[in-house]
């Protein structure tokens, strides 16, 4: 049974992991421990794809240190891997090492992954799972998602009044909220995979898309929806390439270096968002950020795709005609047909409230 003292050294664990919460992608955040008699012989975290997992990592620290980890306890936030990918298997590495005791916040949903624990438990080690599993998952949600429903975790990014308007008749909106909710929106667009608009987000406000408000060494995938193929060439989200134009129909522009172009139609001639959703998790995408206008918001929330909400809500009133969060909702003839979604975290950034709410489970 897991005792006071796993739990904090799983915490550690899990403070490890986090350092790899912009860079890990498509593989997961993973923090390891090893202790023996309150004493730290070994820490690590798996920092990027191709590189040492936390496990090897730590066992590589502990033998610069000189620490000899035989009968030791080795606390891992996910299950040491089974398979060979870019890395051999992890758990290898753990039978080896003569630790003989591993604690493990959550199980592997991978497949092809999973089974560590019981391995090491059929060799003899002592094997304790579950501990601070739900602080473990939180961390890997869009892991999870992809592997286990091969889609991303969606998460729907909105900057709004107080009264939920996202910009003025005329589009403007610049700025809402303020510089702080910016900065902390950038730490959410750093942790994703990939970042989504739309079309008339491109054509109206011209935005790049890219992290720059907190330090990371990795932009992701920049994703225009754009089911006639009018993104300009020199629109600033294309500018660098690592971006993807996503339509409806088959296009033969020539696009920038480095800029792919897919057609997904769907039979109303729209861009078929659940398609494009398979296709991102089949090539790796955990994490998905949404910053779109209030269209593509709605079709996104029509198509039950949205996992979570996060909400800058500026202390503002501007009433109407203004731009509200999602346009026009298909089909919503009560309020028993809305999307629930039930609250998560609320804090204050800055002037701005930030709210985080996530799909009720219900709706699923």
């Amino acid at each position: 049974m897991a005792t006071d003292a796993d739990r904090a050294w799983m915490a550690h664990a899990l403070t490890l992991a986090e350092q790899g919460l912009y860079t890990t992608t498509p593989n997961p955040r993973v923090g390891c421990v090893i202790v023996h008699g309150g004493v730290v012989l070994g820490e690590g975290h798996h920092a990027r794809a191709g590189a040492p997992h936390a496990e090897v990592v730590a066992l590589a620290d502990a033998a610069r240190r000189g620490s000899d980890v035989r009968g030791a306890t080795l606390y891992v936030t996910l299950e040491p891997c089974t398979h060979q990918g870019r890395t051999p298997p992890c758990v290898d590495a753990v039978l080896a090492s003569g630790v003989h005791r591993v604690v493990i916040a959550m199980l592997d949903p991978h497949a092809r992954a999973g089974g560590g624990a019981q391995r090491l438990r059929a060799a003899g080690i002592a094997v304790e799972t579950g501990v601070d599993e739900a602080a473990a998952r939180e961390l890997n949600l869009g892991f999870i998602a992809r592997v286990t429903r091969a889609t991303p975790w969606v998460r729907l990014k909105i900057a709004a009044s107080l009264d939920g308007r996202t910009a003025l008749v005329d589009g403007a909106s610049q700025w809402i909220t303020s510089e702080e909710a910016r900065a902390d929106g950038h730490a959410w667009r750093a942790r994703a995979c990939a970042v989504l608009t739309g079309i008339g987000t491109v054509l109206a406000d011209d935005p790049a898309l890219t992290v720059r408000a907190v330090p990371t060494t990795r932009q992701p995938l920049r994703i225009v929806v754009d089911r006639d193929a009018r993104t300009p060439a020199q629109a600033r989200i294309l500018a660098d390439g690592h971006a993807l134009v996503v339509t409806a129909a088959t296009d033969t522009r020539a696009w920038p270096a480095g800029v792919e172009a897919v057609a997904l139609p769907d039979r109303a001639g729209d861009v078929d968002l659940a398609a494009l959703l398979r296709l991102l998790a089949a090539r790796g995408v955990n994490e998905l950020h949404v910053e779109a206008g209030a269209r593509l918001n709605a079709a996104f929330l029509d198509a039950g795709l949205v996992d979570e909400i996060v909400a800058y809500v500026a202390p503002d009133v501007i009433g109407d005609p203004a731009r509200g969060i999602a346009g026009r909702r298909e089909g919503l003839t009560t309020l028993a047909q809305a999307t629930h979604f039930e609250w998560h975290d609320l804090r204050r950034v800055g002037r701005d409230l930030r709210l985080v709410a996530r799909r009720s489970p219900k709706e699923h």
